[in-house]
């Protein structure tokens, strides 16, 4: 099976870069663009970076034909293809080569500090994009190395279903609160009121027990005439309502 061609994708434009011929780094202090010669620029052009398989390509290209004046391969970010100056954020040192494989590095500058950042940006989107992928491949190739388990059937055997013969669950007898279970009450008891009922019930129920039977009859009530105790005599009275006062005082 073969790969498939990697294209050529688009990731920024520019229309206005600058490039200068630096002088060489005399020391590991890194490169600045105050030691250029930054009103004069050795060449002018348009900007574009494309992205083929892994490696990015910045091209500077006429603004009017789009024929290619130079282009740098980067293929690490950051790396020595393409470094920051230490005292600006709108220049850069690329390394450019050519189709022989001779390389050179040369200086760029945005004179719009936002096409600058856009291009330090597109550069980075695209090396996280690379660190992805390859970390996206190691972890199926791990994944391919480890031995699959087999979950099949072998080779005769068979598995039983059991369908539809289930045990019906006992119903469980409702509990009460303290997890005991309600006993019924026992067997011609009386039951007692509750605290803090009306004694109209008591009442009530005391008349009930002396109500009369109709089958007795009314002899019960006359039983309760007759059994009625006889009231008091009262004192006899006096035929001489002015016996006390018919003795005067002495």
């Amino acid at each position: 099976m073969t790969a498939e061609p990697d294209y050529e994708s688009i990731l920024i434009v520019k229309p206005d870069v600058n490039v200068y011929r630096i002088p060489p780094r005399a020391s590991n202090r890194g490169y600045r663009a105050a030691d250029w010669k930054l009103e004069q620029p050795d060449w002018s052009g348009r900007l574009r970076i494309t992205a083929k398989g892994k490696v990015a390509y910045i091209k500077l290209e006429d603004k009017v034909s789009g024929e290619l004046f130079a282009q740098a391969p980067i293929d690490q970010y950051p790396g020595i293809a393409m470094e920051t100056v230490s005292d600006s954020s709108r220049y850069f040192v690329i390394r450019i080569q050519d189709d022989n494989g001779r390389s050179a590095f040369i200086g760029i500058g945005f004179s719009d500090r936002g096409d600058a950042f856009d291009f330090n940006v597109s550069l980075q989107d695209h090396f996280k994009w690379v660190k992805q992928e390859s970390e996206i491949n190691k972890q199926s190739q791990s994944q391919d190395s480890v031995p699959k388990l087999d979950l099949g059937f072998k080779e005769g055997q068979t598995i039983t279903l059991n369908i539809g013969q289930t045990k019906k669950k006992e119903k469980s007898r409702p509990q009460g609160s303290g997890g005991f279970g309600l006993l019924p009450p026992p067997p011609g008891g009386k039951i007692v009121p509750p605290p803090g009922h009306s004694t109209s019930n008591h009442i009530t129920a005391d008349i009930a027990d002396h109500a009369p039977n109709p089958e007795e009859g009314d002899t019960g009530c006359l039983l309760d005439l007759s059994a009625s105790p006889n009231p008091q005599s009262a004192p006899p009275a006096t035929s001489d309502l002015w016996g006390d006062f018919s003795t005067p005082a002495r």
